[in-house]
């Protein structure tokens, strides 16, 4: 952890562009509206997540800079997840806790998430969407951010990789 502290910003304009474009995409008002995710701060940071999880799927085969790339939008959305809670009133002491329990979720989700898309089972993908995102409920709203999902991870392996490390990512599929 005091390491942290010393290592290089890593954060540069395009990792801050692709990061930007991450949350904007996650805060489209059908998600909460149509699709039934919970407007709250859990519901939020889980479709930063699942964006965030298309991104690293799109770059996980990549090497050097693509890597190096993944790790600095990682480490950003990560110190974003720090500040909303020190701005939400979490003790300095709750933060580390918080931010490894929400790494953790993160981490359960994206190979939940990627073990179904890379079969493109989309029932799997509902199933993990039901239990990580919805409580346990089912439904077309599910099923909807399924089909979004599957067709958004499709778009985005259309996209060059040194567009997206040059701040270019593109969120194709309508939401």
């Amino acid at each position: 952890m005091i390491l942290s502290l010393f290592r290089k910003n890593t954060a540069t304009e395009p990792v801050y562009a692709v990061y930007s474009a991450i949350v904007a995409q996650s805060r489209q008002p059908r998600f909460y509206a149509e699709w039934q995710v919970p407007d709250t701060v859990t519901g939020r940071f889980d479709m930063i997540s699942l964006h965030l999880a298309l991104l690293f799927r799109r770059l996980r085969a990549e090497t050097g800079e693509q890597k190096e790339f993944s790790q600095a939008v990682f480490d950003l959305f990560f110190k974003d997840m720090d500040r909303s809670l020190r701005e939400m009133g979490v003790g300095d002491l709750g933060v580390p806790k918080r931010i490894q329990k929400m790494g953790n979720i993160f981490f359960g989700l994206l190979a939940a998430m990627s073990e179904a898309m890379d079969r493109n089972d989309a029932e799997a993908l509902q199933a993990v969407l039901s239990r990580n995102i919805f409580d346990g409920a089912t439904g077309p709203h599910v099923s909807a951010l399924a089909d979004y999902l599957l067709a958004e991870d499709k778009a985005l392996g259309a996209q060059p990789s040194t567009a997206i490390t040059q701040g270019a990512l593109n969120f194709e599929a309508a939401a």
